[in-house]
């Protein structure tokens, strides 16, 4: 495998991702550039307080460790001890306007070696999306273009993808689905390098398409108080996941990364209300009625 031309793929990935989101919402992001003192470092873009985006990051990182942590070796306990890599990009953008959802990319490599053995190499990422007020069309839009990404690596890796998706953005302690889902993979080295490197390319390269059409057609539905309180209450779901589910979270945690960095996917405005329901019939049960629960969009 070629590490130099997968961080190369990730960090222009990075750059070209939020040229985009700095043309749509006016402002720049802010760059911040980090060093692990254990091995490796990134390069975090954020933007806070933006004209559309209340809070998004898009990181890069590349650490290093002796022994890999825990969360990287719950499904692989062999490789538990030996030196490892990862890099990757990782986004998660909070829209202002609540009726724009938030959204969630992440596409990574792990290789794990040991002295004497051939390098042990994997491939993960996936995108998501996370409406406060649906709409059909958007959520269509969203997952046939994850499907399109797919479409070249085989006949029912999209299904398969879309599942496995819709299983881990899933709140066990709430019995809920955080959103609407998309695709999500892990462990993908069937296939050869070349394959699974080029399906996670696929996956990257199609997010703004995904993504931004969205947002455009959302920005200019007027919204007040009570939108925005549904939205803070729905963002409280989208805090327990990444705090107590993610594993990405745990991972960076577990391995020394930069908190700063890692924590960027919180929304800067959240709400809890002790069992609180929407009222039947309104837009906030329709989330509940007509969007969280799992069907097939495309």
């Amino acid at each position: 495998m070629d590490n130099a031309a997968v961080k190369t793929y990730f960090t222009g990935l990075q750059e070209r991702i939020v040229a985009e989101l700095e043309a749509f919402d006016g402002k720049p992001f802010r760059r911040d550039e980090w060093a692990r003192p254990q091995g490796g470092g990134g390069i975090s873009l954020l933007i806070e307080e933006g004209d559309f985006f209340e809070r998004g990051g898009v990181n890069f990182s590349h650490v290093i460790g002796d022994a890999l942590p825990a969360s990287a070796t719950a499904h692989r306990p062999e490789l538990a001890g030996r030196r490892w890599e990862a890099l990757g990009v990782s986004l998660v953008l909070h829209p202002r306007n609540p009726y724009c959802p938030t959204t969630h990319l992440n596409v990574r490599c792990f290789v794990a070696s040991q002295d004497g053995e051939a390098p042990v190499w994997w491939f993960g990422g996936g995108m998501d999306l996370t409406p406060y007020y649906g709409f059909a069309e958007d959520a269509t839009h969203f997952h046939r273009t994850c499907q399109a990404a797919l479409a070249p690596y085989g006949d029912d890796v999209h299904a398969r993808y879309k599942q496995w998706c819709d299983e881990y953005f899933f709140l066990k302690h709430r019995n809920e689905p955080r959103g609407i889902g998309g695709i999500f993979f892990d462990d993908l080295n069937e296939g050869g390098f070349e394959r699974c490197y080029a399906l996670t390319q696929s996956v990257g390269d199609s997010f703004i398409e995904a993504y931004l059409p969205l947002c455009a057609r959302r920005r200019g539905i007027a919204y007040g108080e009570r939108e925005r309180d549904f939205q803070a209450y729905r963002r409280g779901r989208y805090v327990e996941f990444n705090l107590v589910w993610d594993r990405g979270t745990l991972f960076g945690l577990q391995s020394g990364g930069r908190t700063e960095a890692i924590l960027m996917s919180l929304p800067p405005v959240v709400k809890w209300r002790y069992d609180w329901r929407p009222e039947p019939g309104t837009p906030e049960d329709k989330l509940y009625t007509d969007f969280l629960p799992q069907r097939d969009w495309v």
